[in-house]
């Protein structure tokens, strides 16, 4: 392959001629730190002043805080040693979910055993360029990580030897960080803004959905049993591993009722259903729940299908719940209801067992739930969809600019992109 003009290839790809190819080891030094004694809570933790970082406060990018400090005796008397702003922070333990997690160092902090602390010791490097280095290869842990340890993990030698593409000069670097950190920030101001959304939605469906006010039952709200509004039915049944993955049929899968409080009908897998099979196919307007859980938090979540979908049917670890009058229940309601803090109470009720914990329809259906009338059950539905919808939009925004920020680390990162160009250059790394 013809090699770009001004371009070379080396051991980590093609890159600007005018770039390097260095190791962290080069050009840091690196070490870790402990976990003073836990025995010692008093002496070396409580009261404590001193940041000390774990695996959990890594975040990808700036720290400016920890979950927990450590006294001046700790540092006096264990081998923690206190890093300085602009250290760069990588974890090494806690399988494949963690290897890999930074951070820099925004404030004087010491470290636990489980972080390698990078202490770069050339002006020219620019440390938010390596941070974003990092976080751009994160993948690559995955291909060095021993499993020695009951989970993967990388070591410090491993760091030490991770070669990276680099500008000869820090401005260059400091622009291409500077730009990674404005995506950042687009990226961090969205997520907060999510963030209230979805607050205000909590907010507005424990206004909406309880239905007591002041200790009193709010005006022209009743009180029924579920099973005067409608009745439940089983999901698949008779099932073999062979039947799902084709078919004409289609069904509803577990997670597709656990994580949306509507149906997502993009979400939906294939199954074999015979013509002369007695299973039950579920309609538009019908709940569904989940009829056992690990804990009894998760246990009786609820989905409403609000599609029209022939041959469709529900998973076999779920039942379904089919209203008598949907002109007199409205069933999105009744499903943000049961997703509301007074609704999840009300299932938590039922939860029965000890290491696991089941629904028991019986029970279920003799469940009290209060509402309003018919239209009041519309309104209220229609305004938390609206904040549904709002949220989605916006997440669906943050996802593109994931997506973007992802294209610009892979551009800019191996210089496919220059910010500087190579007329500007003063010196090399070295």
């Amino acid at each position: 392959m013809e090699l770009k003009p001004g371009y070379k290839q080396t051991e980590v790809g093609v890159i600007p001629e005018d770039w390097d190819v260095v190791e962290i080891g080069e050009i840091s030094k690196t070490s870790s730190g402990t976990t003073p004694a836990r025995s010692q809570e008093e002496r070396y933790f409580k009261k404590g002043e001193f940041h000390w970082i774990k695996t959990m406060d890594l975040n990808n990018s700036l720290i400016k805080d920890s979950e927990e400090k450590v006294t001046v005796l700790a540092l006096k008397e264990t081998c923690l040693q206190m890093y300085p702003i602009g250290t760069v922070l990588i974890a090494m333990y806690g399988g494949f979910n963690q290897i890999g997690r930074t951070g820099l160092l925004g404030i004087n902090a010491s470290v636990n055993q489980a972080l390698v602390a990078i202490q770069l010791v050339r002006e020219k490097v620019e440390p938010r360029f390596l941070l974003d280095t990092l976080n751009y290869r994160v993948e690559y842990w995955k291909s060095v990580a021993s499993s020695s340890r009951k989970d993967p993990n990388i070591t410090s030698n491993d760091v030490k030897h991770f070669s990276f593409p680099i500008p000869s000069t820090r401005a260059e670097q400091t622009a291409i960080a500077n730009a990674l950190s404005d995506a950042d920030a687009l990226i961090q101001s969205l997520t907060s803004f999510i963030a209230k959304k979805r607050q205000i939605k909590q907010g507005a469906m424990q206004n909406l959905l309880n239905p007591y006010e002041n200790g009193q039952l709010k005006e022209g709200w009743v009180v029924k049993k579920l099973g005067e509004v409608g009745a439940t039915y089983g999901g698949l049944s008779g099932k073999t591993k062979v039947d799902f993955g084709s078919g004409d049929a289609r069904y509803i899968p577990f997670m597709n009722v656990m994580s949306n409080v509507i149906i997502d009908v993009e979400f939906l897998e294939k199954v074999i259903v015979g013509k002369s099979e007695n299973q039950n196919k579920v309609r538009k307007g019908d709940l569904f729940f989940n009829g056992s859980s690990e804990t009894p938090d998760e246990l009786g979540l609820c989905a409403v299908l609000n599609d029209d979908i022939d041959n469709l049917y529900l998973n076999s670890f779920c039942f379904g719940f089919r209203l008598f009058n949907e002109k007199e229940v409205y069933a999105t309601y009744l499903a943000y209801l049961f997703r509301s803090s007074y609704g999840r109470e009300l299932l938590y009720s039922l939860a029965q067992g000890a290491t696991r914990y089941n629904l028991s329809k019986m029970n279920f259906l003799k469940l009290e739930i209060t509402m309003p009338s018919y239209s009041a059950q519309s309104e209220i539905a229609r305004t938390i969809s609206d904040i549904d919808a709002e949220i989605a939009a916006f997440e669906d925004k943050l996802a593109k600019y994931r997506h973007i920020k992802q294209g610009m680390m892979q551009n800019l990162l191996t210089g496919r992109i220059r910010l500087v160009q190579p007329d500007s250059k003063t010196g090399a790394v070295a």
